[in-house]
């Protein structure tokens, strides 16, 4: 009796038939935490209104959840690989949607304050297991396609924050002024833990990793070192501290690499594996990730405050404008990039970073030739364009960097990862009073917000441009095949 094989060239199937399933619930996590990032800094004025918050509190509501969340995310991923990715995932919901609760519910400044830096901690538990479970699941055919709905769940959340917190602050639901916009998260956050419990497999790095509680250690201090005057320092006019601190984090994080290097030579499980960054395409898109989210940080902080200060648009407007960016990040990521990636490969980060540029061009002569008069009308070509090459080039960027990742570190790579993105997105912030704001500017002077997104432009056109040239570096894809190898 002939039998039939199948061409050696062949992918083999994933062994997960719910794989687009475990998609839209890993994504539901991911729409949560981007948006709990961003929503926030809308609601500020009715915190302070309705709290009697401070704005060294207003400050610490809206950054606490991005320390936390970017001291503890390597070690997040790393618990993943160790105990299980569902089950860091479920425990990280679960976390998240308590802390949603307690600060929907916080009856002080201090006790929101403190909510937020608990669900920025539940936030570093549940997202690297989004990657990791990603990476897991998907045959390597089908990853495009999987990281650039990831991609268009990423830009949309990230931009529409703002408006769908202008929206539910409006609406002031059942009186409760600001507080919907995290009890917001508890419907969501529910449906999504028995939905994970049912569809999520259980996948965790083969043999039996341990957690290297001495990295721990120096790598949340080294960032930890890092990340407070990046977020504070603007804010509080860069005192003497935030550049001992500055100063003081690489010699701690070079701590980290020692340890680290002594930990693998004695065979055992470091928390970061050093081997990962000598692979070309982790490195590279390391760096790719890093400049991009820098130039981000910067950007979008820059556009509100423009917007509001400098064009005197409402919140709702400004958030509104908002929407033909989103409109973009969406089409491209997810439309064209499935389409795009298995035939230009890393050649879509060069083509989606050349395209943003060429928006923040047309946006900067916009603003150039009509000043305060710019209009959400004249605006939409080019935050159309915007947000498409935003969509080319952010959606790209996990699956291009976890390729060469073994199957051992994916939950750690994606930490790092995640990481990167974080301390380069604060570093963008912080960027604002020495790229856009200069230090003698009037703060309510219209016409100094407006220089400053000029500068802001000019600045980010010049990091996509670095961004297009780093991504020519990215060594070509292999043929496809099934990297995922984890025991489940």
């Amino acid at each position: 009796m002939a039998t039939s094989s199948a061409p050696a060239s062949a992918v083999p199937a994933s062994p997960y038939p719910r794989r687009w399933a475990v998609l839209a619930v890993v994504l539901i996590a991911t729409f949560m935490d981007l948006l709990d990032a961003t929503i926030v800094n809308v609601a500020l004025p009715g915190i302070q209104a309705t709290t009697g918050a401070t704005n060294a509190q207003l400050q610490w509501t809206a950054a606490g959840y991005a320390l936390a969340f970017g001291l503890l995310l390597i070690t997040g991923g790393r618990l993943g690989d160790i105990a299980g990715r569902k089950c860091l995932f479920l425990i990280g919901m679960g976390a998240f949607i308590l802390t949603s609760l307690a600060c929907g519910l916080a009856p002080t400044p201090e006790f929101l304050v403190t909510a937020r830096l608990a669900q920025g901690a539940a936030a570093a538990v549940m997202v690297p297991q989004v990657l990791a479970t990603l990476h897991a699941v998907f045959p390597a055919a089908e990853r495009p396609k999987a990281f650039g709905l990831y991609g268009a769940v990423f830009g949309l959340a990230a931009v529409s924050g703002p408006l769908l917190g202008a929206l539910i602050v409006n609406a002031d639901i059942f009186g409760l002024s600001w507080r919907p916009i995290f009890l917001l998260n508890i419907p969501i956050g529910i449906v999504g833990m028995i939905a994970a419990a049912r569809m999520i497999p259980e996948t965790r790095a083969p043999g039996r990793p341990t957690l290297d509680l001495p990295g721990v250690a120096l790598a949340t201090l080294g960032l930890l070192l890092l990340t407070l005057p990046l977020i504070q320092g603007p804010e509080l006019g860069w005192p003497a501290w935030t550049f001992v601190s500055l100063l003081a984090s690489p010699v701690v994080l070079a701590s980290f690499v020692w340890h680290e290097h002594r930990v693998a030579d004695r065979a055992g499980t470091p928390l970061v594996p050093l081997a990962l960054f000598r692979a070309g395409p982790f490195s590279c898109g390391l760096l790719i990730q890093a400049v991009f989210q820098c130039a981000i940080g910067l950007f979008f902080l820059t556009w509100m405050l423009y917007l509001q200060y400098g064009l005197g648009f409402s919140p709702l407007r400004a958030g509104l404008t908002a929407l033909p960016l989103s409109l973009g990040v969406a089409l491209a990521a997810g439309g064209l990039v499935p389409r795009l990636l298995p035939r230009l490969d890393r050649h879509v980060i060069t083509l989606g970073a050349l395209v943003m540029a060429s928006g923040m061009l047309l946006y900067l002569l916009a603003a150039t030739r009509h000043g305060i008069d710019l209009t959400t009308a004249r605006m939409i070509p080019t935050l159309l364009l915007t947000g498409i090459g935003m969509g080319l080039t952010i959606t790209p960027i996990p699956e291009v960097t976890l390729r060469p990742t073994p199957a051992e570190d994916s939950g750690s790579a994606s930490g790092v990862l995640n990481t990167t993105a974080q301390l380069s997105n604060a570093l963008g912030a912080a960027l604002l009073t020495v790229v856009a704001l200069a230090p003698s500017s009037q703060p309510h002077n219209p016409e100094a917000f407006i220089t400053a997104f000029r500068h802001t432009l000019i600045f980010t056109t010049a990091l996509l441009a670095v961004i297009a040239l780093l991504a020519l570096a990215l060594p070509p894809h292999p043929a496809p095949q099934d990297r995922s190898g984890l025991s489940i």
